[in-house]
């Protein structure tokens, strides 16, 4: 493909990411004829494994789930790091020949679909060049997951602009950032501060996590000695792929258990804690308020959280920020925390669509004031389909479904001859929660405003419940009552 001269599609999809590169992998085997493009507005393809580079960055779930049902996982790290992550992205792409299809620096501005023409028109702006383009498309896919790339959460602390020292969101990472012999400070509990805090220690003099409310925090091996054993006498494939199913049951069986048991599953992570940390631990720096599940679970590799701890080398200190002084943080409680570098990971600043405008004959289309049909289409939206993965297992299983999902529904358009499929939800059926509504974390109830919302039943309340959706997503009939077809003219 001609990325300077092409600008029509038959499906485009915005985002070159690890949900972006699997859609285009889907179309490229079961849709091999349609011409495809995609839209990445960096200049590499990755996505959140192109975009963070502090220290330590890994996946948050293991590989094997993590990974592309289509091309499992095929080492045995079980949490795996940034640079390894976004080099399986690449290789996919051009093991299915999908990375010649993407142009780069590209923002996507706005996104229009026309009735009359039967396409949607996408306006991008070209940053390098500072020019607009417009590329067209039969369908459009959005892959650009719910955060904003060009800045992290950052609340307004008190003080800050007193502050001697430097501070730093992992998000805009610097480049050569030098932490030897300084004494750190990481504000936050969740998954980027779990994994910096032990990345850091090593070489910092010294590394505090400043949480506001302790995490569940799970520790797992770093590899996977039993696929290490089956590979000496099974084929690597095999042993992947039993891998993946085994993980993927695994993976559901602890979050059903906690819904169902949270008691028990509470004693069950807190008494894995204790057991890393020794009997002289401070629990109340890693008992949560909340059920299990009801935030999203923190893993760490081999508990290396816990043994920087052990170590002396880091700490955990649970309090609020009351202001920043000259050389450091003063919590509420009066304590002066010392440091040099101060690391605020406070979390996603929520955005949906990459921030682009999207609009149907005129009439703009708000992701927060709809629904999602079968967790994948737009309400009243023609032709679009929008990639969201899990929110209580690893986010590619469900991006694999829906993109499996959206071949479908275009194979059955083409059977039946139709141009144009539209969801219509009934007038009562938008619900106040959004669709990442059953977390109670910080970062999805600021976003809820920017998220869909949810439906009152099936197809458009969002399950979050990987059996169900291979059944709606793979096994339903395409046709229903509720999407609106059209067809060709």
């Amino acid at each position: 493909m001609d990325q300077e001269s092409s600008s029509s599609f038959d499906a485009l999809i915005i985002g070159a990411g690890l949900s972006g590169i699997g859609m285009a992998c889907h179309l490229a085997m079961d849709h091999p004829g349609l011409r495809v493009g995609l839209i990445e507005r960096r200049a590499a393809m990755g996505g959140t494994w192109d975009l963070f580079r502090y220290p330590g960055v890994r996946s948050d779930s293991d590989m094997f789930t993590f990974g592309y049902a289509f091309r499992p996982w095929h080492a045995l790290d079980v949490m795996a790091d940034g640079d390894a992550i976004r080099n399986y992205v690449i290789d996919t792409a051009r093991e299915y020949g999908v990375d010649g299809k993407i142009h780069y620096g590209l923002k996507v501005l706005s996104s229009s679909w026309s009735s009359t023409a039967r396409q949607w028109r996408v306006q991008v702006l070209d940053e390098q060049r500072c020019e607009t383009r417009e590329f067209t498309s039969r369908f459009l896919i959005v892959c650009t997951g719910y955060y904003n790339y060009d800045r992290g959460y950052l609340p307004a602390f008190p003080g800050v602009d007193r502050f001697q020292g430097q501070c730093v969101h992992p998000q805009q990472w610097p480049p050569g950032l030098d932490y030897r012999d300084k004494r750190v400070v990481v504000i936050g509990s969740g998954a980027t501060a779990v994994t910096l805090v032990p990345a850091m220690a090593g070489d910092a003099a010294h590394v505090t996590m400043l949480q506001r409310s302790p995490t569940y925090i799970l520790s797992l091996p770093r590899f996977d000695k039993i696929s290490a054993v089956l590979q000496t006498f099974l084929p690597k494939p095999l042993v992947f792929r039993m891998a993946r199913r085994r993980n993927i049951f695994l993976t559901r069986l602890i979050y059903k258990a906690a819904r169902r048991w949270p008691d028990k599953v509470r004693a069950f992570l807190l008494s894995g804690v204790r057991k890393k940390l020794g009997p002289d631990a401070d629990m109340r720096h890693f008992t949560p308020t909340y059920q299990p599940w009801d935030q999203r679970l923190c893993v760490v590799p081999d508990g290396d959280l816990f043994e920087a701890i052990k170590s002396g080398k880091a700490s955990v200190m649970t309090g609020d920020v009351a202001t920043f002084t000259e050389h450091g943080v003063q919590l509420t409680s009066g304590e002066l925390l010392e440091a040099d570098l101060v690391i605020t990971a406070t979390g996603l600043d929520m955005q949906t669509l990459g921030g682009m405008q999207l609009d149907v004959d005129g009439q703009p289309r708000v992701m927060g004031e709809l629904v999602t049909y079968k967790g994948v289409l737009l309400q009243d939206t023609p032709n679009f389909a929008c990639i969201f993965g899990y929110t209580n297992a690893p986010w590619t299983l469900k991006a694999d479904l829906a993109a499996k999902y959206v071949c479908r529904l275009l194979a059955h358009m083409r059977e039946q001859g139709a141009s144009v499929v539209t969801p219509r939800a009934p007038a009562d059926e938008r619900q106040d929660d959004s669709i990442m509504g059953a977390l109670t974390s910080g970062y999805v109830q600021r976003g809820a405003p920017v998220l869909p919302k949810q439906g009152r039943h099936v197809p458009w309340r969002v399950l979050n419940n990987y059996e169900r959706d291979c059944e709606m997503l793979l096994k339903w009939p395409v046709a229903d009552a509720a999407l609106e077809i059209q067809h060709s003219l």
